[in-house]
């Protein structure tokens, strides 16, 4: 509505930073576009986040997340190779995209409390999910071809052993990761003395990091054989030990019940309006402690006091839009 707009131009005088992603043109119609938006505030931060950048072929196109990763990049190096592309798990094609923006952002403030001078701020979704591809696009630079669908072994396709293992259960992630540096061969030593095969460390076979490569499905086969014979947990613990880079396959709910994530306050207890919930904190630690959690607000919830604290209006005044239907 007319008057709809008009709070929201008077929070945009006042305001230190804006977002939008609508759809293309949606901003533009409403007259909130950056042009229109700095002439009545030109200290103000104007941060656009779209599926595709102005210039693009597709800068009209609709975008979520798994549209970005299609157009970026991730999806088409995701999965194995004789196989169709899969979508990552993760959506990074949305919070990826938000990161980037957040830290431009601090970085604009930054300036603009120095200058007075606002910015406008643009990211496209697929631009993001380029960016986040940058060692596929250095192992294509190595290879002179497309960077390839490569399954659980790592994009360059050029360090072994490197992949996913079975280990004792048979659960559906009842698995272990582990990788050797090719720029440390005590990986490679340590752990042929761990699974027994002292033999293999001079093989001819597995001798350099190069043959190892070559004859990788071998020497999966044999570690995997190690593996299978224990616990995800136990077996990360003994690599660990002995300094060999590996990581056990844990879901959503072994980690939102892992005992020492809680006791360091990395996960936390979070009341909502809709109740409580557990969930993980900012992984960032400030002097040693985990940042304490807020439950978010309720849309709406802050209607009256922002109309009120903000733009100075009476309760009388907020009543009366609010049964006008103006919020």
């Amino acid at each position: 509505s007319e008057k709809g707009l008009n709070l929201v131009k008077e929070m945009l005088k006042q305001a230190d930073i804006t977002a939008e992603n609508m759809a293309p043109g949606t901003i533009e119609r409403l007259g909130l576009d950056y042009e229109s938006v700095k002439k009545i505030n030109p200290r103000i931060l104007y941060c656009r986040v779209k599926g595709f950048a102005p210039g693009s072929v597709h800068e009209r196109g609709l975008a979520f997340d798994m549209i970005a990763q299609a157009a970026g990049g991730p999806i088409s190096v995701t999965g194995w190779p004789d196989r169709p592309p899969v979508k990552p798990g993760l959506s990074f094609g949305d919070t990826g995209t938000g990161m980037l923006m957040a830290a431009t952002i601090l970085g604009a403030l930054h300036e603009r409390n120095r200058t007075g001078q606002g910015r406008l701020l643009e990211i496209a979704m697929q631009d993001a999910m380029v960016h986040y591809m940058r060692t596929c696009f250095a192992t294509m630079a190595r290879t002179g071809k497309p960077a390839t669908r490569r399954g659980s072994k790592p994009s360059a396709g050029n360090n072994a052993p490197a992949g996913l293992y079975p280990a004792k259960g048979g659960g559906p992630n009842d698995y272990l990761y582990i990788t050797t540096s090719r720029a440390n061969p005590e990986h490679w030593t340590r752990l042929m003395k761990l699974i027994g095969r002292e033999d293999l460390i001079e093989d001819p076979r597995f001798a350099t990091g190069d043959v190892r490569v070559r004859n990788s499905e071998e020497l999966d086969r044999i570690i995997g054989e190690w593996t299978s014979q224990h616990d995800k947990r136990e077996a990360m613990e003994q690599l660990i030990k002995i300094g060999v880079p590996a990581g056990a396959v844990f879901d959503t709910m072994e980690l939102q019940n892992e005992p020492s994530f809680e006791a360091r306050g990395f996960m936390q207890h979070v009341k909502h309006h809709n109740g409580e919930d557990k969930m993980a904190s900012w992984p960032v630690r400030v002097d040693g402690k985990s940042v304490r959690l807020k439950g978010a607000p309720a849309l709406g919830q802050h209607t009256e006091e922002v109309l009120g604290n903000w733009l100075g209006l009476a309760a009388a005044d907020i009543a009366a839009l609010r049964n006008e239907g103006v919020f």
